[in-house]
């Protein structure tokens, strides 16, 4: 691991709140996570082992409630999807959607995903990866927290297989030109849209966050990148 990969993960880009878990929430971390729950010291995961199969494998870092991974798990019954989040609450809510839903194709990991992403992934192992609004730390001062940087787009790039894409949102204007200007300098990577441009389609569902962003007046910004 390089000096800048060691520093990046040193500035933690997350915060783990307190918020208290229901009762629905408590019951379905204690009893499903043994079902759809995927340890993150279990060393590289084995698709076939988890899923039965050897499909499509799209990883969703940050997947907050969960309801817009799960939409797509749904939509996507022939891509295998595995969601991480560092708060308990979403993931207990996620947990009982795919038990009510029968999702099939869906698992989930609790978790810093820049570990995770280097203890449980094989180099080229993934088809997708999906960053949809991190925490933008909009005071200048804490932009050193934000997720997308050069180091963590570079480890990003290993894990995902050559044409293999990386889709990222925010719905902060400033935090979107940066992930512009990193992705943009990056040679690991090439624009689906048009280099400096935003995409105008892309598969991802709207999620109640955004919906309500929408209505206040808010952007949202697109970015799909394909490796090359």
């Amino acid at each position: 691991m390089t000096s800048q990969e060691n520093s990046h993960r040193a500035i933690k880009s997350y915060v783990v709140r307190g918020g208290r878990l229901t009762p629905s929430q408590q019951q379905a971390m204690e009893t499903l996570w043994p079902m759809y729950g995927l340890a993150n010291d279990a060393g590289l995961i084995d698709r076939q082992a988890v899923f039965g199969r050897n499909a499509e494998l799209v990883f969703e870092i940050g997947f907050g409630m969960g309801d817009s991974l799960a939409a797509m798990a749904l939509q996507h019954p022939e891509r295998d999807y595995i969601g991480i989040d560092v708060h308990p609450p979403g993931i207990g809510t996620l947990l009982r959607e795919i038990r009510d839903k029968n999702i099939t194709n869906l698992r989930v990991m609790q978790g810093d995903a820049v570990q995770v992403l280097a203890n449980c992934f094989a180099d080229n192992s993934l088809d997708r990866i999906q960053i949809f609004f991190p925490d933008p730390w909009h005071k200048k001062r804490h932009h050193k927290r934000r997720m997308i940087q050069a180091p963590f787009v570079e480890a990003l790039a290993r894990k995902l297989r050559q044409g293999g894409i990386l889709h990222l949102a925010t719905d902060w204007e400033n935090y979107a030109e940066q992930m512009m200007d990193v992705m943009s300098t990056s040679k690991r990577f090439h624009n689906m849209a048009r280099a400096g441009c935003f995409a105008k389609a892309h598969e991802r569902v709207e999620t109640k966050f955004e919906r309500r962003g929408r209505r206040l007046g808010h952007g949202v910004w697109d970015l799909l990148f394909e490796k090359v």
